[in-house]
């Protein structure tokens, strides 16, 4: 299994949750946070996923962490996504809390699935499928799943049809013991959704597994190329 690797957003030597300075505005990085961030360092996944850091947003939230993934097969993409924790100790309306998780998952499909008028609802009930069968609790969850369909003309004429499907959403983790969410467990159940959108079949339950209790996709467009 692959541990997850990122980019610490408020300081570039993060350790051990330890309280750090913003080399940027001067600000404590609060200690919910580097916790939070630990334990999405420290996740254990999938092998099929490789994780690489990503520059995290700068305005959505005083403190941000953002990983990019991808389900990989030799070397192609079957499916990619981001994932974003942010944090705002004040707390936010919106959130109805201070923390925040947000994400971009994106696959190609067949055309015929694509067309399927209940995709949509299918896609999102993936998402807090994967989150539920981890037994995590969350609140305010909103997002978008859109399809976008490319035919291509002239010099591209030799290319298959293609459609690619793209969840975007967001919700509020529930903070734990000293306010920390169960991040890595979050991150966890992000994969899942992730795997399941590039086909794969869920991995049997384990002491620290848990099966997605969802079917994937039956069929889907050829691998895509890196």
């Amino acid at each position: 299994m692959a541990a997850a690797q990122g980019q610490f957003s408020d300081h570039p030597d993060h350790s051990n949750g330890a309280d750090a300075t913003d080399s940027a505005e001067g600000n404590a990085v609060p200690r919910a946070f580097s916790q939070a961030v630990d334990a999405l360092r420290a996740a254990r996944l999938r092998p099929e996923i490789e994780v690489d850091p990503a520059r995290p947003p700068q305005r959505l939230a005083p403190h941000a962490y953002a990983l990019e993934a991808a389900v990989v097969d030799g070397d192609d993409d079957l499916a990619d996504g981001r994932l974003v924790l942010l944090h705002d100790p004040a707390g936010h309306d919106a959130w109805q809390g201070t923390f925040r998780m947000v994400t971009l998952v994106r696959a190609e499909l067949e055309p015929e699935m694509a067309a399927d008028p209940l995709l949509p609802e299918v896609c999102w009930s993936w998402l807090t499928g994967a989150l539920e069968a981890r037994g995590l609790s969350y609140g305010e969850p909103s997002g978008t799943v859109t399809r976008a369909g490319s035919h291509y003309f002239g010099g591209l004429s030799d290319r298959r049809p293609a459609t690619q499907i793209e969840i975007r959403a967001s919700w509020t983790p529930r903070e734990g013991h000293g306010g920390v969410p169960d991040s890595g467990t979050h991150l966890a159940a992000w994969c899942d959704l992730l795997c399941q959108v590039a086909g794969l079949p869920p991995t049997p339950a384990g002491p620290a597994d848990a099966v997605t209790g969802v079917v994937s996709l039956p069929q889907r467009r050829g691998p895509q190329h890196r």
